[in-house]
């Protein structure tokens, strides 16, 4: 494409910039999240200049979130002026997240002002809803522009945040002082800060996980519901076992790479809920009961262990592809099966050996993921690594069609084809070594600051080579980077068990049913069905596909009576003794029908079994490395 010609175009602007930006110059932000509760947040910066046309940008591929999710849609407001008077802008009309300032002559600074709805929808991640009338997750790539240079992440900001009158607040950024409801922070470098997001809220509160230890870790809980939090204690088990997991990562690392540690627990119904990685916090969001149900902590066992890993796999060593030098590069997602598969991984085995999850809910989980990534018919063309090049697509994507597309497989493939890494370091080193000892090499090296080393898929091999010798390209060639057209079983078979099918519903299985409010008849009908009726993807060449069914459909009867899950698989279980076909009243768009299923296998549940002619290994990798 030909770029447009004139003053504003992206070349001429970028050679300006260069000009007219005071590197060394503290950028000045001020936010302003007294308004928080009525879903708007302000910021003011203060830019050194110089005479020219100004290029200042909007922060587009965030780190963690693999994709160009910078909610430049939210911003609302912005204004420019120097000296008291108004500034023309103009945005680019290739890269519309770039802003063109025009400084005049004898001005030495521009000042910005912006407005952010934090509560705006049409986003995932942190770009999803973040605030509530009672709290708010601020992420400072939001509410700032930054220039480009030779050395733009290592930019200087000063910034300085409002909170409502009473809020409480955590966050991993250093404090230089505080007075009333304004936060001064100490000058941080840009990617500091934009890795430093700050949890605030009416009802918080902080438990120090390692209050006599050298290195501080802390829980910073917010919730909607002061209550919820008068229930909170810190010696309670949920926090124990907190603290005993802190202590496992590092055991496992053997040195860590943050000042201190900071867990951003978020819980609400109303926020996005997800897990997003920093270098010293990870912003964890969850559901209201988190704390009151126990079944809720197990259904997100592995959250802030997966976060915490990543401090090490993903912010200190990072894929190279990742380690861009600002937040304008696309980034290069091609090792993700490194960066969230180890981590997925690791999540489950290390919220198992701290005591967040039993081994029961770990053998589980890893027997939910083999049966589903095996009846995906999107293995018949699609490679992992092109789930994991695709990744910025793939997490936008619908949820129908899943099976024949395949999704962010990487997380929960990973958990397979690592665990197979895993019990074959141990075969071959005869448990003298595992994939701990990796981790340490690999991921602890020497204690320091927070620090970015890049890797490539060369060193990952070689530093398992150096661990256990082995043919280690061509095992993660063939289960990556080739058409596997069934899941990769090794890890569980060579870890002493053996994927089967049940008629009962397992108990983790009826959590997950429950906290996702849906009925799994996946491996016997060929679909799930949510509370309301509708059904959801539905797997290729299964009953359901044969017979017609397609996903949102919504399911009214079952053999003529009123749908129910009791009913529906009363119906199942019942067609395995006898020949009379399942009936199934559906709804679309208005237009009733009813499918035959020829089915009698009756209700088919994924679990692992002992194999008792080999050694249980996974009861190995699940030991804790140090006491609680």
């Amino acid at each position: 494409m030909k770029m447009k010609q004139g003053i504003f175009t992206t070349l001429a602007a970028t050679v300006f910039a260069a000009k007219s930006f005071a590197v060394d110059a503290p950028i000045t932000l001020a936010v302003d999240a007294s308004g928080a509760s009525k879903n708007i947040l302000h910021a003011r910066l203060h830019v050194p200049a110089s005479a020219g046309v100004l290029t200042l940008f909007y922060p587009k591929w965030i780190p963690g979130e693999h994709g160009p999710t910078g909610p430049v849609n939210n911003v609302t407001g912005l204004k420019f002026s120097a000296d008291g008077k108004p500034l023309y802008w103009q945005r680019d009309a290739e890269d519309m997240f770039a802003i063109h300032v025009t400084v005049p002559v004898g001005v030495d600074a521009i000042d910005a002002s912006l407005d952010f709805l934090p509560d705006a929808a049409g986003g995932g991640f942190s770009s999803g809803s973040s605030s509530t009338p009672h709290l708010v997750v601020l992420s400072w790539n939001q509410l700032l522009l930054y220039p480009t240079n030779a050395a733009s992440l290592k930019t200087d900001f000063t910034a300085s945040l409002k909170l409502p009158t009473g809020w409480n607040f955590g966050t991993a950024l250093p404090i230089a002082g505080t007075n009333g409801d304004e936060i001064q922070f100490a000058p941080a470098p840009l990617e500091t800060l934009i890795d430093s997001p700050v949890l605030a809220g009416e009802f918080l509160e902080t438990v120090a996980l390692t209050p006599n230890e050298k290195v501080q870790h802390f829980i910073h809980v917010a919730a909607d519901n002061g209550d919820d939090l008068k229930k909170l204690s810190p010696d309670s088990e949920y926090f124990t076992n907190v603290a005993h997991l802190v202590h496992q990562e590092n055991a496992l690392f053997g040195a860590h790479h943050y000042r201190d540690y900071h867990f951003l627990l978020t819980c609400s119904e109303h926020v996005e809920h997800f897990g997003l990685e920093h270098h010293e916090s990870s912003d964890d969001r969850v559901g209201a009961d988190f704390l009151t149900d126990a079944d809720a902590r197990t259904f997100d066992a592995d959250l802030l262990s997966h976060e915490m890993f990543h401090s090490w796999n993903g912010k200190f060593r990072r894929p190279a592809g990742l380690a861009t030098p600002d937040y304008q590069k696309p980034m290069r997602d091609e090792l993700l099966w490194v960066y969230e598969g180890l981590t997925d991984y690791y999540g489950k085995v290390l919220a198992t050996r701290s005591g967040l999850n039993t081994n029961d809910d770990f053998r589980a989980e890893i027997a939910l993921n083999a049966a589903m990534l095996d009846h995906r018919s999107g293995r018949q063309w699609r490679p992992l690594s092109d789930t994991t090049i695709a990744a910025s697509l793939l997490y936008e994507a619908p949820a129908e069609g899943a099976n024949r597309r395949r999704g962010v497989d990487f997380y929960s493939e990973g958990d397979l084809i690592w665990l197979e890494v895993d019990t074959l370091i141990r075969q071959l080193t005869k448990s003298q070594k595992s994939l701990d000892d990796f981790c340490k090499k690999f991921h602890g090296r020497e204690t320091s600051d927070p620090k970015v080393v890049p890797y490539t898929y060369e060193e990952v091999v070689k530093t398992l080579n150096d661990v256990a010798p082995y043919d280690w390209k061509k095992f993660f060639d063939d289960r990556i980077y080739q058409i596997t057209p069934h899941a990769p079983f090794g890890g569980i078979e060579n870890g002493g068990w053996k994927l089967i099918y049940t008629n009962e519903v397992p108990p983790f299985l009826k959590i997950r049913e429950s906290e996702h409010k849906y009925t799994d008849m996946n491996y016997s009908l060929g679909f799930s069905v949510s509370t309301d009726g509708g059904i959801g993807d539905v797997i290729p060449d299964s009953p359901a596909d044969k017979a017609g069914i397609v996903q949102n459909m919504k399911l009214v009867a079952v053999n003529s009576h009123g749908w129910s899950e009791k009913i529906l698989r009363a119906v199942v279980k019942e067609a395995a003794t006898n020949s009379a076909p399942i009936k199934l009243l559906t709804v679309r768009d208005d237009f009733y029908q009813t499918f035959s299923l020829d089915y009698h296998e009756g209700c088919h549940y994924p679990i692992l079994v002992r194999d008792p002619d080999k050694l249980d290994l996974l009861d190995d990798i699940l030991k804790p490395l140090t006491k609680k």
